[in-house]
């Protein structure tokens, strides 16, 4: 992939990504000699998932765009797709042409916006393409990025202070571009989506790569590591919760085991963070930019 988000030819990509990713040998087959090319041949796919080669070949290319439910399962199979990727694949299938999106202001609810100021751990709000829209003083206290304007995808995979609060990275980067695949499926043709997957792909060659692996993830709750510069490592359970009627903000909140060392580490961070003026979490719920915090990168 070279970051182009078009649906022109979607479900193709898709297809191709994941059959260049298989081992032959995991799918059963019999390796003879020297393979050229990675993964598997379309033949071998055609054959595995029951179609003839011609018939495997004209999806690829994008010259048959209505494949049925059992096909798109039968070469799910064959990936080895989990049911979150099985899923993404048939939402690929017979694609039609929407008319262009404008880009709408989001608002977060009231009442989620006052959660954020009552709640004694960090939390925040984020919009289907991972824009922070609101985060309370304790969110940002965590880091400095996880403010009103920001992006999460952007911030985590671009910004060296960003990168330097994870441990395993490399572990949490391939998640998150999993995870943002899975999020705006259905919004592929959007302008500003088509401006961040540019802006990464021509910033990040581990993007790029990530990228065209087409993974998908599911936005569930996880365990992440943190190692903070004034409270050390942190070891927490970060939860996304979807917000009804929200056009698919999700609120995250990180939590720790009651009694462990990251939730003293959390408790001083809160102690730490009641030092800072609370301008961290956006008054209107517009994701528009908040003044920066002390600190704030």
């Amino acid at each position: 992939m070279n970051g182009n988000t078009s649906r022109t030819n979607a479900l193709g990509e898709y297809l191709r990504a994941r059959r260049e990713l298989v081992d032959p040998a995991d799918a059963g087959l019999r390796v003879v000699g020297v393979r050229r090319t990675p993964g598997l041949r379309r033949e071998e796919v055609a054959t595995l998932a029951g179609i003839s080669a011609d018939y495997y070949l004209r999806l690829e290319q994008g010259r048959d765009r209505n494949p049925s439910p059992q096909v798109l399962e039968a070469l799910a199979r064959v990936f080895g797709l989990d049911a979150e990727a099985t899923q993404y694949l048939l939402s690929l299938s017979a694609a039609r042409p929407r008319s262009p999106r404008r880009p709408r202001r989001e608002v977060v609810p009231a009442g989620v916006r006052q959660l954020l100021d009552v709640l004694e751990l960090p939390a925040f709000v984020e919009s289907r393409m991972f824009e922070v829209l609101a985060a309370n003083r304790l969110a940002t206290a965590l880091s400095p990025r996880i403010r009103p304007g920001t992006n999460r995808l952007r911030d985590t995979l671009l910004d060296e202070d960003e990168r330097d609060l994870y441990p395993d990275w490399e572990q949490a980067i391939g998640g998150m571009v999993a995870a943002f695949r899975n999020s705006i499926a259905d919004d592929v043709d959007d302008p500003r989506v088509e401006r961040l997957v540019g802006e990464l792909s021509l910033a990040s060659e581990h993007f790029r790569r990530l990228w065209a692996r087409h993974d998908v993830k599911p936005l569930a709750g996880a365990p992440t590591r943190m190692r903070h510069p004034q409270v050390g490592l942190l070891e927490l359970r970060r939860e996304k919760l979807a917000i009804g009627d929200s056009g698919g903000q999700l609120l995250v909140i990180y939590h720790a085991e009651p009694g462990s060392g990251s939730a003293r580490g959390l408790a001083l961070l809160g102690s730490l963070a009641a030092t800072v003026t609370p301008d961290a979490v956006d008054p209107s719920g517009t994701g528009a930019t908040a003044t920066a915090q002390r600190g704030g990168g």
